[in-house]
């Protein structure tokens, strides 16, 4: 459907076309984001979540003597 251009360039039309644009990133990057993997912070950092000692239910391999 081709408007007429006094259309397109009135207020209220420009107002409903910005409206269009900024929902239509919104909706994409929301897509994207939910198509990509959850990114989980603190594996970045690693080192403070780990245990002093081991509380498997499998004991530690023996160490061996070099």
């Amino acid at each position: 459907m081709l408007f007429p251009g006094s259309v397109v360039r009135s207020a209220p039309f420009q107002v409903l076309a910005a409206f269009v644009a900024i929902n239509t990133l919104v909706y994409g990057t929301l897509a994207a984001a939910k198509a990509l993997p959850k990114v989980y912070a603190p594996a970045w950092f690693g080192g403070r979540n780990r245990r002093a000692q081991n509380r498997s239910i499998f004991p530690d391999p023996p160490e061996r003597d070099s």
